[in-house]
């Protein structure tokens, strides 16, 4: 799978991408990553990107000719296996569901958000969804973009060293989080592991973690069962 991010701050991306799994595979050749920089589809001296908003009110917005200019030069033409993406703080929001919605593709584009926002001609004309990441406001849109690229990297077949580590994690079966878990030692401070995880009864673990991912899910995430 490819993945495209435009950002005005490319260098941003030089820490998120080189470490764990999303490293691994872009070495081995499972995914690419290209990081464009915004500024080289400006046309002055200052390589400008943004502008005062018509109607007024407070900050910048990015422009929207760097932006057509840079995904109609990298994508002369749209395929289906292509999925454009505005990171925005008014789309829609992210979660498990899209991740695997966005690993069926064959190419991701990710379009970084700045300052006070996008012009909405990206949005209207150009994107093919806005997305947040959550209901809150970050500086720009590349946290957002490593953390996309991160979850939809690992749902990809041979990234993950165990394909089974997708399945059983959190949100992936009913909508419940992971199950606790615990390692060795069997004892320490003088909590001990559930007997049940050293029974070595397979059937009664898999009910005690089923029961115990509905009672974590209901403590911290009561609405995921509604």
């Amino acid at each position: 799978m490819i993945f495209r991010i435009l950002t005005i701050f490319p260098d941003f991306f030089q820490g998120p991408f080189q470490h764990g799994v999303v490293a691994n595979a872009a070495q081995s050749g499972l995914i690419e990553i290209h990081i464009h920089d915004l500024r080289n589809w400006t046309h002055d001296r200052h390589r400008t990107v943004d502008d005062r908003p018509f109607g007024g009110g407070e900050g910048m917005l990015l422009k929207p000719a760097p932006i057509f200019d840079a995904v109609e030069s990298i994508w002369p033409e749209r395929t289906p296996g292509q999925r454009l993406v505005l990171l925005s703080a008014q789309g829609q929001s992210f979660n498990q569901e899209t991740a695997r919605r966005y690993s069926d593709y064959k190419e991701l584009f990710l379009i970084c958000g700045r300052y006070e926002g996008v012009d909405e001609r990206v949005a209207e004309h150009l994107a093919d969804e806005e997305l947040a990441i959550g209901d809150f406001v970050l500086s720009g849109g590349e946290i957002g973009a490593a953390l996309v690229v991160d979850c939809v990297a690992r749902l990809l077949p041979g990234v993950l060293g165990n394909e089974d580590s997708a399945i059983q994690e959190s949100f992936s079966q009913a909508g419940l989080l992971d199950c606790p878990q615990y390692t060795r030692p069997a004892e320490y401070r003088g909590w001990k592991v559930p007997e049940v995880l050293l029974s070595g009864n397979h059937e009664q673990i898999r009910q005690w973690r089923r029961q115990a991912a509905r009672d974590k899910t209901a403590k911290n995430r009561p609405d995921l069962l509604q």
